[in-house]
């Protein structure tokens, strides 16, 4: 699944955001169109091995994002995509992605339907609640948190002695869950899932990055909890 970084399109010359450095990856950060949506690189340091979460729009950034993230491991390779929900603009640039790299596409099991419908191409690895994803020394653990779609998944990383980074797609933000149309059993599913599958398993200095906007922690949102239980959103 190696891929020539140089057919792909740059827009710009400053590099895409470097997150986070620990002992074994780095993680970059770019925003793109206009509502915000942020997409996630992580790139293992000894392998090489890289997986992108939510390629959601724009190829000219994509294509920066991987050019930035050459300097972070020798001969970098994307192995993977991974698709938190099937929201639209979450896969704008999935097929694109997909194409070029020739790196398979995973996504939660129920939205796979979806992604493939709408985007044209084929998810190789449907994704379950307590899965893990493993390439080249990553590992990521797949969280079901269902409401915001049915298949929506959200994927922590960690490592001993480090935060761990918790990549929620369109399911958790800063001041409260995904949006679920003010159904109240979608909201009672998606905050029964954040509850019991997050903020009951991960402890508060884990880093929460969402599919929009700014990061947060979970130590920062856990006095909130019974708050949007009570306003039901």
């Amino acid at each position: 699944m190696e891929f020539d970084s140089g057919a792909l399109p740059v827009a710009g010359a400053n590099p895409c955001a470097l997150i986070a450095v620990t002992p074994d990856v780095t993680i970059r950060r770019v925003a793109v169109s206009s509502m915000d949506n942020n997409i996630y690189l992580l790139t293992a340091v000894a392998s090489g091995h890289q997986i992108l979460i939510d390629a959601a729009d724009d190829m000219a950034k994509i294509g920066r994002l991987l050019r930035a993230a050459s300097r972070d491991a020798p001969q970098p390779t994307l192995r993977a995509i991974i698709t938190t929900h099937s929201h639209r603009d979450h896969i704008r640039a999935l097929g694109a992605l997909a194409a070029a790299t020739s790196a398979p596409i995973l996504a939660g099991r129920d939205d796979v339907a979806a992604i493939e419908r709408q985007v044209g191409v084929r998810v190789k690895q449907p994704l379950d609640h307590g899965d893990k994803v493993r390439s080249g020394g990553l590992t990521l653990d797949v969280i079901g948190l269902r409401g915001h779609t049915p298949g929506s998944i959200a994927l922590a990383y960690g490592e001993d002695g480090q935060p761990t980074h918790l990549f929620t797609g369109d399911s958790l933000f800063p001041g409260g869950v995904g949006n679920t149309d003010r159904d109240p059993a979608r909201f009672g599913q998606l905050l029964g899932d954040v509850v019991e599958r997050v903020f009951a398993v991960y402890p508060d200095s884990t880093i929460v990055h969402p599919g929009h906007g700014a990061p947060t922690t979970l130590g920062a949102e856990r006095p909130r909890l019974a708050e949007w239980r009570a306003r039901g959103w």
